[in-house]
């Protein structure tokens, strides 16, 4: 019988008894246990597996050199407004996270040395690393640092879409008092106690949260979530201070990023002497002829496209991983040809998957359900499929009272090129049901600006290791990510019941409700799921193509 530390959390040793069992696999295992604070190298040892990397040695990896990635670089305002990988991206090399949710899904401590969770799930006491110093002025981070950026993100001033997963446990809604043009009352967001983000000492921070979550370590791991040095308010761009193993020397917005290593960084590496980020632009053929030529060093996304093209290069190695990655046709419910549902149910049938996917993706994905719940998820409920169906399509929409169909826009972007191929092979699929559709393929540029905004618009959708943490962002009322404007109360109420529950299986019961009222309800056609795949030259070393499409630079080398 396997020994359990008393100070673990109370579930731990459930999920050993049901890993020795067989109830749940190995996987499943470090997975759960490290949420609920075991350490990975105690999980891997439990699980009786080799934790990957750990025979990794530092001083095998080459030193020195300067590494070029190419990527879209775009306006940064905010790095705790940070919405798409690509900002994040550049961030990451300056200013870090407290947690890091690898490739394989299991979440490790990161800025933190630790965390604890309370049986129920309501307290959460973060224990930060006492060995980390910002990089300008030598200072060590300390519990002030993590609550000014903690209580700061759920500012509903500030807009960080961290609000939208902070509702639910740390952040409650409030009627303001005062009514919307259409005399609905308003609502705000604040924190549900003052002590809800509480400093215990100089490296404790305790969450006091009013309802149970399961996904803490994992919300500290999102996007915009970064540690930022409160003396700089936000603001972020060359010399911006930060824990992390670079400082930003350059930044220009469409044209790229340019780093230097720091010598005092508190983790391992860097190994690089510079970094950098070049902006190829819109054109894929730009990033073929860029590895082509030796331009650049690797790229931080590839399509299937491209990933044909550049393949058969003797230099270049290719990646791949599954992912939750997906695309969605979101619909906005409030605009007039989508309010009634029957509309939004007749673009989910209008639609053929597998043809989708054979033609913008090459076949490198898998069907979506139009839920947003991948059956990766360890909460998924399979449920049945949404079949094209012409014949019922155009009765939903002739019950709706668009016998004759409408017309109308969807916007895109014409980067990575797989998007647009996706939103043509969607709107002559939705032509068969009498919906014209006009795609808008805005520049990036202008496509970022209009997101959230366009009535009808195709988006890209990065990983996340739980579906309750996708949903939360994107469709929970009120949410900064919630693109279609979506809001349904027995979603919300769902949701949040979703997030309290430990056991994925009993989750996965809730779950099933989620996806039934996405399916009937909700404001998005889900054609797939994809693959995610990149390339980098032979000569990087250390690299690991991780599903969310983070970048590490600190990780890699380059070899002679």
């Amino acid at each position: 019988m396997t020994t359990v530390d008393k100070t673990q959390h109370s579930y731990i040793p459930t999920l050993v008894e049901e890993m020795s069992s067989g109830t749940i696999g190995r996987r499943d295992f470090l997975r759960k246990a490290t949420l609920l604070g075991l350490s990975a190298a105690a999980a891997y040892s439990m699980a009786g597996v080799a934790m990957p990397g750990a025979g990794a040695q530092a001083e095998d990896m080459p030193k020195g050199g300067n590494l070029r990635i190419g990527m879209r670089c775009m306006e940064i305002k905010d790095p705790h407004l940070a919405d798409f990988a690509e900002k994040s991206n550049v961030i990451r090399q300056v200013c870090e996270y407290l947690t890091f949710t690898d490739r394989n899904n299991i979440t490790h401590p990161y800025l933190l040395e630790k965390w604890e969770a309370s049986d129920d799930l309501k307290t959460w006491t973060l224990h930060i690393r006492k060995d980390v110093k910002w990089r300008k002025g030598g200072k060590p981070l300390t519990a002030d640092d993590v609550v000014w950026n903690l209580k700061r993100v759920s500012d509903p001033n500030v807009g960080s879409s961290v609000l939208g997963l902070f509702t639910g446990y740390l952040v409650q809604e409030y009627e303001t008092g005062e009514k919307d043009e259409k005399g609905n009352a308003k609502k705000s967001s604040k924190l549900w106690a003052d002590n809800a983000i509480e400093k215990v000492d100089d490296y404790t921070v305790r969450l006091n949260c009013f309802a149970p979550q399961i996904a803490v370590p994992e919300h500290l791991y999102h996007y915009p979530m970064f540690i930022l040095d409160p003396a700089d308010n936000g603001a972020f761009g060359p010399d911006a201070n930060g824990t992390g193993p670079f400082e930003m020397t350059e930044y220009t917005v469409g044209k790229g990023a340019k780093y230097k290593a720091r010598t005092d960084y508190w983790g391992t590496g860097p190994y690089l002497d510079t970094f950098e980020y070049v902006d190829l632009g819109d054109n894929p053929g730009a990033g073929i002829a860029a590895m082509a030529s030796k331009q650049v060093d690797g790229l931080s996304e590839a399509d299937a496209v491209q990933i044909n093209s550049m393949k058969n290069f003797p230099h270049v190695a290719v990646y791949q991983v599954e992912t939750t990655q997906t695309v969605v046709a979101r619909m906005h419910p409030d605009i007039e040809q989508f309010k009634d549902k029957r509309v939004r149910q007749a673009m989910r049938y209008a639609i053929d998957r597998d043809k989708v996917i054979q033609t913008a993706l090459l076949g490198a994905g898998a069907p979506a359900e139009d839920h947003h719940v991948a059956p990766s998820h360890p909460e998924y409920a399979a449920l049945p499929k949404y079949p094209r169906d012409i014949e019922k399509a155009k009765k939903l929409l002739a019950d709706a009272g668009y016998p004759d169909g409408f017309e109308f826009d969807m916007v895109t972007r014409p980067d990575p090129i797989w998007e647009l191929n996706t939103a043509q092979v969607l709107a002559q699929q939705f032509a068969d049901i009498g919906v014209k559709i006009n795609i808008k393929a805005l520049p990036s540029a202008q496509y970022w600006e209009v997101w959230t905004t366009a009535p009808f618009s195709l988006t890209a959708w990065g990983h996340r290791p739980l579906a309750i943490m996708t949903l939360s962002l994107a469709y929970r009322s009120n949410a900064a990510w919630n693109e279609s404007n979506y809001s349904n109360p027995d979603f919300d109420k769902l949701l949040t019941e979703a997030e309290g529950i430990l056991d994925p299986k009993e989750r996965s019961k809730v779950m099933a409700k989620i996806e039934a009222i996405m399916q009937d309800d909700g404001p998005i056609v889900q054609p797939f799921w994809r693959v995610f795949s990149t390339v980098m030259d032979k000569k990087v070393k250390g690299f690991e193509l991780h599903p969310s499409q983070y970048i590490f630079a600190h990780q890699y080398a380059i070899s002679a």
